[in-house]
């Protein structure tokens, strides 16, 4: 039995957005979706839901489509520039570690 994916609101807005974003990069290139699908190894139907932000479709396949597109370097860009990440890794103190007990 598969469980059910559960996306927020929100995430399903930014896959929809990646999405619509991707099919205007498609359009400006005058490709077809045959033509992407073949190229990317995939099948019309999963491009159909990579244009329209599906959730279940593997990161692979998005990946694939990118490439295609010539903008892979853009998934690269994930997380590049992380300003939460960083003033938590700065935020961690130095715990001063205690010399052995000596000996009596």
């Amino acid at each position: 039995m598969k469980k059910e994916q559960v996306i927020l609101p929100k995430n399903q807005r930014i896959l929809t957005a990646l999405g619509e974003n991707i099919r205007l990069a498609r359009l400006r290139r005058k490709l077809s979706t045959e033509q992407v699908s073949e190229r990317a190894g995939i099948g019309r139907k999963t491009l159909w839901k990579i244009e329209n932000g599906a959730p279940e479709v593997a990161i692979g396949s998005y990946l694939q489509v990118l490439f295609i597109l010539g903008l892979v370097q853009d998934l690269g860009q994930v997380a590049n520039n992380d300003p939460l990440g960083r003033k938590l890794q700065d935020a961690q103190l130095n715990v001063k570690v205690r010399a052995p007990r000596q000996k009596k």
